[in-house]
């Protein structure tokens, strides 16, 4: 199994909540917990770090004990110390730590003062009101874990694209040593870049089509094979994740992409235009009675049915057949329309780098600006700042901007919107600064009509720019809290306000139906990765997908526009 230092961190992260569960020295526990953050921060490959010998205790929070398990995950792909924990902790319990609500700490309390072990028991111990009388639940919150298990439960086992795209990169690289492979691709929903993805469909041009099966269900991280064919084969991995591979002939390439890509609706309406045309279309080609006339490229399946090229991220049978017919396709968005990151946070407060790491590592990606986006006093977890915090902060950002040439640090916030829709920092601080990214953090239950209440008050503020992770939403974590985006996005064109997409992989968030819901309402929209590191920096990518799914061309971002566009656009009408 190729060993990403994400799946480290993960194994440690897991680690660290079975021990607390038990009951283990806070210490211990924290010590995982901190080394967890640390790896999944850090860019070199602590897998290559092994192999070349080198000294793992010289990372930071790295001794010898963490060192060792290290070592043992990258040789093994897997803990032994973990596997035991899992053996004395009930699989039900295990997945209960993934209801929001429940942490460790909190699982710890039913566990040891209910003595819940699944889902039915705390299902039982709720029904009873025994949940609520402990110390730190509640009714709220009693009933809060009631629906988010039974969400759990009706949840289909989809994995975050961010997962999804370490272990194709891997299983692909993996394939691609095959002798004679001239092609692999992976298709279905991963290629569309949907937010999660249920399985992995590979597609593979290869000289010797059973080397390429050999080789697939020998990889190491195969937990089951499902079945071994000369062109086909189907495996589970370790986590979970089925993956289907095939070898197809190089004539059939174009068609078999388009087939397996989907969605199911999107090929059935091209399906549909073919047989206007006395065609059939399936995984093998473009046919005509019973002969084979295209289907080698993909253009060449559109252009048998009269339609351009339609990019992946748009093949859902919402609108964009019409649209290819008619003309009116949108030019999406790309990486590099990109010209800055107008939400980043720094050792400040919660980051991991100094100002002047990030604005280096900004400017490595060919960025011209960044803003600096600190929480501000309410976030007191993350040591938000307060006015007289953001004072000397705006001073150092200015003493640094001094120095640099061709690339601006933007004076900026990210400023809490309290329950009564006023802002957490006084006016005579934020109009100072050149944007502010104001967040709903708190009070997530409130109702809809409140809930769109106390943000469209927040956009009365003057100083008030972008609305951060609009929805609140933690993807397969946290559903959104319950407001009405419709009347957000009429809210904020009126005030001049903008929408941000949130290009962290656990949020997304605009969803891509919001997304193209601005662009029709005329909102626009700042395509940002809440960077807490160096490393967070390169979600941006995440971020891109999600709105090329939602139609959105660069013209949509405020963040394609050069520095002196996009301070006009900043200032309220």
């Amino acid at each position: 199994m190729a060993v990403t230092n994400k799946i480290v961190a993960q194994l440690f992260d897991e680690t660290a909540d079975l021990l607390e569960i038990e009951g283990a020295n806070p210490f211990r526990v924290r010590a995982y917990r901190n080394s967890a953050r640390f790896l999944g921060d850090l860019a070199p490959s602590v897998a290559d770090m092994v192999r070349r010998g080198e000294d793992l205790e010289e990372l930071p929070g790295i001794g010898r004990d963490l060192a060792e398990k290290i070592q043992e995950i990258v040789r093994t792909g897997t803990l032994a110390q973990l596997e035991e924990i899992r053996e004395r902790t009930s699989p039900e319990l295990r997945t209960l730590m993934h209801v929001a609500g429940l942490g460790p700490k909190r699982l710890k309390t039913l566990h040891d003062e209910l003595g819940v072990r699944t889902a039915t028991d705390v299902r039982e111990a709720a029904a009873s009101g025994k949940i609520q009388r402990l110390k730190g639940f509640g009714v709220k919150l009693e009933q809060k874990i009631l629906q988010e298990i039974e969400r759990l439960k009706s949840r289909e086992r989809r994995i975050k694209l961010v997962e999804a795209q370490d272990l194709a990169s891997a299983l692909t690289t993996h394939i691609e040593q095959v002798s004679g492979v001239q092609r692999v691709q992976v298709a279905g929903s991963y290629r569309r870049r949907k937010e999660t993805v249920g399985d992995l469909d590979i597609l593979v041009i290869a000289a010797h089509s059973a080397d390429v099966m050999n080789r697939f269900v020998g990889y190491e991280d195969v937990a089951e094979v499902v079945s071994h064919g000369e062109t086909r084969s189907t495996v589970v991995l370790r986590c979970g994740l089925q993956v289907d591979v095939r070898t197809v002939p190089e004539e059939s390439y174009g068609a078999a992409l388009h087939y397996f890509t989907g969605s199911k609706a999107h090929n059935i309406a091209v399906r549909k235009l073919g047989r206007k045309n006395n065609l059939k279309i399936n995984e093998y080609g473009v046919f005509q009675g019973e002969r084979r006339i295209g289907g080698t490229t993909e253009e060449d399946v559109y252009g048998r049915v009269g339609l351009p090229f339609i990019e992946p991220e748009l093949r859902e049978d919402a609108g964009e057949i019409e649209a290819a017919q008619e003309g009116r396709l949108p030019e999406l968005i790309r990486l590099e329309d990109l010209r800055g990151d107008l939400h980043i946070h720094t050792r400040e407060t919660d980051g991991r780098h100094t100002l002047e790491e990030m604005a280096e590592a900004a400017q490595r990606l060919g960025y011209a600006y960044m803003a600096v986006t600190e929480h501000s006093r309410r976030v007191a977890v993350a040591r938000g700042l307060d006015a007289r915090r953001l004072a000397a902060f705006l001073e150092r950002i200015d003493g640094l901007n001094a120095k640099l040439k061709g690339f601006t640090i933007l004076k900026a916030i990210e400023v809490d919107i309290l329950e009564d829709g006023s802002l957490d920092l006084p006016d005579d601080i934020l109009r100072e600064l050149d944007l502010t990214v104001c967040a709903v953090h708190y009070h997530f239950n409130l109702s809809r009509e409140k809930q769109t209440e106390r943000i469209v008050r927040a956009m009365d503020n003057p100083y008030f720019r972008i609305l951060a992770h609009p929805t609140g939403r933690l993807i397969n974590e946290r559903d959104p809290y319950d407001v009405d985006m419709k009347f957000l996005l009429e809210a904020a064109g009126k005030r001049g306000c903008f929408m941000e997409l949130n290009s962290h992989p656990d949020r997304l968030d605009l969803t891509d139906t919001h997304c193209r819901l601005a662009k029709q309402m005329g909102v626009k929209v700042a395509v940002s990765t809440d960077a807490h590191s160096i490393t967070d920096l390169e979600f941006m990518r995440f971020g891109v997908f999600q709105a090329r799914r939602g139609w959105l061309e660069p013209g949509d971002v405020i963040n394609t526009r050069c520095l002196a566009e996009l301070r006009n656009l900043l200032k309220r009408p």
